[in-house]
């Protein structure tokens, strides 16, 4: 190359042909509809049967039940002191609808902190129960003497569980089992001494323990309703005996909640920019599969009427090294009758993958709606995003039997509104306003009910970080 010479580049170079930039100017593009990251496989909505509400309120009456009680404490921790907040002693059996909060107060600083570290006996089977242990962080495992002497395990409580509640209401009770720390816990103790000092000075305490002592006179079935008087194997011709069915008194009503949104659209977007889509359905479409997100998100999480937050206490299970293992999924199919479907974050999925990997089990799968969906004992584990995982990376499995047919867990929504376009979802044109903006909205009304507490159930605090 001489000197001066220079050197040209591609871009140097006349163009000898059209470019592709000008040439989509005349070109009809092929394009795809507007896509959504957020949607997701919504298996709740899809499995969960829908029943149609009459006045926007459900009603689940029950047969009249003295079990009481059966709820999860709450504690607030300052530095490394932890107190039990007063108004959450109402969920101890013997303290429930009890409502004066002076009372109540004097009880929760009565309550002392002890630590218990991993391995610590807490309590001891056949010792007398006088104490009530408040589990504020932990894990404490229950264990039993078995037919040949064995021990064997009761289950496992996790935070915000309570144990020796019966010594509030029972002078003469022993623990039944053994208590003892899994993990490190810290536990609030509130003696019946304690309890006993402070009714004697409360006439409405000492007056509510009297009444609940007087309940097990009644008698009662092993979920604590009123039994129903049978005669059965007799000969002769002996006295029948004479019964009724009780109702619950104030039975639960299920309110539908709503979700809503105001879609705003362009009048000029709405008149020239529809072809080859129409904007309007687009932008319909994609709201729409939002609401669906959050109605199955608060068909989880709602504190009101939320799975999680509906389980009964006594429903709810622990794992019992942590991990989700075939022993806990099948200790969760046994609490209930006709388990339809689990429900699982699909980390825990995973995570219980990978213990049936360990044991050299391969789970069967049956197909749903063109899905190969994985199944422990014949029921379908369906992936939900919606439960929530904890920064302790644990989450939670759900388990449910559905249909109001079979007492089990149902949807709740009113079909017929006004401009509906779904069941129980309508869009609504709300006019134009002084900037030429279109609006509509967009409605989602839902629920869910629990028709007896044993059609749900709740496997806690899984830890879906262990891989070995």
């Amino acid at each position: 190359m001489s000197v001066g010479e220079e050197v040209r580049t591609e871009q140097d170079k006349p163009q000898q042909s059209l470019g592709t930039a000008a040439a989509r100017n005349l070109a009809t593009t092929t394009k795809s509809a507007p896509q959504m990251q957020e949607i997701s496989s919504r298996w709740l909505l899809r499995m969960l049967p829908w029943v149609n509400v009459q006045g926007g309120t459900y009603r689940v009456n029950r047969r009249l039940t003295y079990a009481v009680g059966d709820g999860r404490i709450t504690f607030v921790k300052t530095g490394d002191r932890v107190e039990v907040i007063p108004a959450e002693l109402t969920e101890l059996p013997a303290l429930r609808s009890y409502e004066d909060e002076e009372v109540l107060s004097e009880l929760a600083q009565r309550c002392q902190q002890r630590e218990f570290a991993a391995g610590n006996v807490i309590a001891s089977f056949g010792s007398q129960t006088d104490e009530v242990y408040l589990l504020a962080h932990g894990r404490v495992e229950k264990i039993g003497t078995g037919p040949y002497g064995e021990d064997e395990s009761l289950g496992v409580l996790a935070d915000g569980a309570y144990l020796g509640e019966q010594a509030l209401l029972d002078a003469d009770a022993i623990w039944e089992y053994t208590a003892r720390a899994v993990t490190a816990c810290t536990v609030l103790v509130l003696s019946r001494q304690d309890a006993e000092l402070v009714a004697e000075r409360a006439d409405s305490l000492r007056e509510h323990l009297e009444q609940l002592r007087a309940i097990p006179g009644q008698r009662t079935n092993k979920y604590g309703e009123k039994e129903i008087d049978l005669a059965a194997g007799h000969s002769g011709e002996p006295d029948i005996p004479h019964t009724f069915v009780d109702y619950e008194a104030r039975p639960r009503e299920y309110e539908l909640s709503v979700a809503q949104t105001v879609l705003r659209i362009h009048t000029r977007v709405a008149d020239l920019y529809n072809q080859p889509m129409n904007q309007t359905e687009q932008q319909l479409r994609l709201t729409v599969e939002a609401l669906k997100e959050r109605q199955e998100h608060e068909l989880i999480n709602n504190r009101e009427f939320g799975l999680l937050n509906n389980c009964e206490y006594d429903q709810r299970l622990q794992p019992h090294d942590g991990v989700p293992s075939p022993d806990d999924m099948d200790e969760l199919l046994c609490r209930r009758r006709g388990t339809k479907l689990f429900l699982a974050h699909p980390r825990a999925i995973s995570a219980f993958g990978r213990e049936l990997n360990k044991r050299g089990l391969v789970p069967e799968t049956i197909e749903m709606a063109g899905n190969r969906i994985p199944t422990w004992r014949g029921v379908p584990i369906f992936p939900c995003n919606k439960i929530p995982v904890t920064e302790a990376r644990t989450t939670s499995i759900i388990a449910m039997r559905t249909g109001e047919a079979d007492q089990g867990v149902i949807g709740l929504q009113q079909a017929g509104i006004p401009d509906e376009i779904e069941p129980s979802l309508s869009c609504r044109f709300m006019g134009i306003n002084e900037q030429a903006i279109i609006k509509y909205l967009v409605t989602a009304y839902y629920s869910a009910a629990v028709l007896v507490p044993d059609a749900l159930g709740v496997l806690e605090n899984v830890e879906i970080g262990r891989w070995r």
